[in-house]
């Protein structure tokens, strides 16, 4: 040991773990973040829920190479006397320093280019149908090819929020808000602010928002206990009115979806006009004031009222596809309680995720995440790449004993209606157990 060097213990770095003292470990070297979380380009949350522990593999799955020699600015000039790396986070920083040795985040390829002329053709589509035709047919092809176009945007704004599409930071923000708040009408700023946590939260009733969705659906009977979302800092209230409808969550599951972007919209609503602090607050809320104008014009050029419910409908059902795939991916994967561990990135990220199963000239429909876990572990990772890694990453999970859930399509939904399903039953008793104690 060098005595030169200040030591702490895991232990004492435990206690530093609040918003006005947060301090983060990373291989080993003390970092005081406790002003920078406020101006944190990932958001406060990210950090908070992993203060006071080691986060080198977050920190590795998130960030550059570039970000590395910027450390030193928060370093108090402790380190951890008894710092310990797992075997798997030994293999996981080996795999990732390959993919970075070997080019892989930096190959972005073509395909955003391809994409996007992909959906601008398809809006073109959408939009000529509406202006030029007098048929009902084509009006609602018309909302199918606009709900198609919404999946494939989404899937250009994830990339743009992980920093996978464009070449600077700067690029990747101006097309998420041109994106996500211009096309799609879902601010960028309430994406970064919600999936940033499900990352790292992956799976986490509490801490992870992706899974918060009381009263409609409720992925565990931790659930029923009403517990506190670390997240949006309010209680989850399992009422009567919550154990109703999880009580039937398995039939109404796929209606609800196709209902699911009217909470995104109000989220977006009620994040913007909030006192939270948010980046780039007024261009999100341009860009969103720009989608509520062209898409009520557009719906507004319908001939009648009937066409005009049924075009926002039908965009809306086609779209519902995408909300499933999204519930696919986790609804039905390992979850905990409590808040995420730096020690133990890689098996949670295993643990709480499912792969969508698929050939590889599908994967233009899925956009990338039907390779979930790989997604998760390597989020920076362009998805084109992911393919790729895919056999690394089942061969590293085979290997330490870990789960790599793969299923087809309909297999996934059956697991998850199942998932669904348990919690609905259990519920459904509850619920017949107050009315007749209640009447």
């Amino acid at each position: 040991m060098d005595d030169d060097k200040k030591y702490i213990t895991i232990e004492e770095l435990e206690k530093h773990n609040k918003p006005d003292d947060l301090w983060i470990s990373i291989q080993g070297k003390v970092y005081n973040v406790t002003q920078w979380a406020k101006v944190h380009p990932g958001g406060e949350v990210a950090l908070l829920n992993m203060g006071g522990q080691d986060v080198t593999d977050a920190f590795i799955a998130f960030h550059p190479s570039t970000i590395w020699r910027r450390l030193e600015t928060f370093f108090n000039g402790y380190h951890i006397k008894d710092y310990k790396v797992s075997d798997v986070s030994k293999d996981y920083r080996k795999l990732s320093a390959e993919l970075v040795k070997a080019g892989m985040f930096e190959n972005k390829g073509h395909l955003v280019i391809y994409n996007l002329c992909f959906v601008s053709l398809m809006l073109y589509g959408c939009v000529y149908g509406v202006l030029k035709s007098d048929s009902f047919g084509v009006h609602m092809l018309s909302a199918a090819l606009l709900g198609f176009s919404w999946i494939q945007v989404a899937y250009l704004g994830h990339d743009s929020g992980h920093y996978q599409a464009m070449a600077t930071r700067g690029w990747n923000k101006m097309a998420g808000i041109l994106i996500g708040n211009c096309v799609t009408g879902i601010s960028i700023a309430w994406w970064k602010w919600t999936h940033n946590a499900h990352h790292i939260a992956c799976n986490s009733l509490d801490y992870d928002p992706d899974l918060q969705h009381l009263p409609m659906l409720a992925v565990s009977d931790t659930f029923f206990w009403s517990i506190t979302s670390k997240f949006y800092e309010r209680k989850l209230t399992f009422d009567r009115v919550a154990k109703f409808f999880i009580s039937y969550q398995h039939l109404t599951y796929y209606p609800v979806m196709c209902v699911a972007r009217v909470n995104l919209y109000l989220q977006t609503l009620l994040l913007l006009c909030s006192k939270r602090k948010i980046a780039d607050r007024g261009l999100n809320i341009l860009g969103t004031i720009i989608f509520w104008t062209w898409f009520p014009l557009l719906v507004s050029c319908l001939p009648n009222w009937t066409e005009r419910v049924m075009f926002v409908l039908v965009s809306f059902c086609v779209c519902a596809i995408q909300h499933v795939q999204f519930t696919l991916n986790h609804f039905a994967g390992d979850t905990y309680l409590g808040p995420p561990k730096g020690t133990n990135w890689f098996e949670k990220q295993s643990g709480g995720t499912i792969n969508i199963s698929c050939y590889p000239w599908m994967d233009w429909f899925y956009g990338g995440l039907q390779f979930q876990l790989e997604h998760h572990l390597f989020p920076r990772l362009p998805r084109r790449q992911l393919r790729n890694v895919s056999p690394l990453v089942k061969e590293l999970c085979k290997k330490h004993n870990m789960p790599y859930r793969s299923l087809s399509f309909y297999e996934a939904n059956v697991t998850t209606l199942k998932t669904l399903k348990s919690a609905a039953l259990q519920a459904r008793g509850l619920l017949w157990e107050a009315v007749n104690t209640h009447g």
